[in-house]
């Protein structure tokens, strides 16, 4: 809550609130790990969303991905430039010249997707575009307050400033689910 508190400060940095909304967003995702089993980001991401989309009775996350922001979804996940395999490809790794095809048929998955209502593909195809777009910021990628980027970071900025918020009062309207351990709790000295 208080990374939320401080990404919703009255000031106009696009790129700290987005970076604050996403660390509100990994301390609630990231309690759905398990010393028992380690998995992929994508396969955390999957079990989070299906359980906040189970308990989003009033559909939040289905309203804002379809009516409310509708136009920026459709932006990112037609954007390139946060698509993991196309800066793969950029990089010189090997396994990623195909990194077309691959977003073709990511984009692809998305439509289907798209024209089927299926909010939890949209939210884990959207949320792999901003998680590129998050390491582009985090690990200098990106230039801070940047023309280059600027469209993609304030339409992340705005869609995680909206979600985040709502994943959260989910979550504390259903305290009596399990959403799994804090991965770093407050431990008294």
């Amino acid at each position: 809550m208080s990374w939320i508190d401080r990404a919703e400060k009255k000031d106009e940095d696009t790129d700290a609130r987005f970076i604050f909304y996403w660390i509100a967003f990994n301390s609630a995702y990231s309690a759905i790990q398990t010393s028992q089993y380690f998995d992929t980001e994508r396969r955390i991401y999957k079990d989070f969303f299906e359980k906040i989309l189970k308990y989003d009775k009033n559909e939040y996350v289905y309203n804002a991905i379809w009516k409310e922001f509708s136009g920026s979804v459709r932006s990112l996940l037609n954007n390139q430039y946060i698509f993991g395999p196309f800066w793969n490809f950029q990089n010189g790794h090997e396994g990623f010249d195909d990194w077309e095809v691959k977003f073709n048929e990511s984009r692809s998955i998305a439509l289907k997707a798209l024209q089927n209502k299926n909010t939890l593909v949209i939210l884990e195809i959207l949320f792999d575009r901003l998680y590129t777009l998050r390491n582009q910021i985090l690990h200098g990628g990106a230039t801070w307050n940047g023309k280059i980027n600027r469209s993609q970071v304030k339409d992340g900025q705005s869609i995680i400033g909206f979600l985040v918020p709502n994943f959260l009062q989910i979550m504390m309207d259903n305290q009596n689910e399990n959403w799994g351990k804090l991965v770093f709790p407050v431990v008294e000295s």
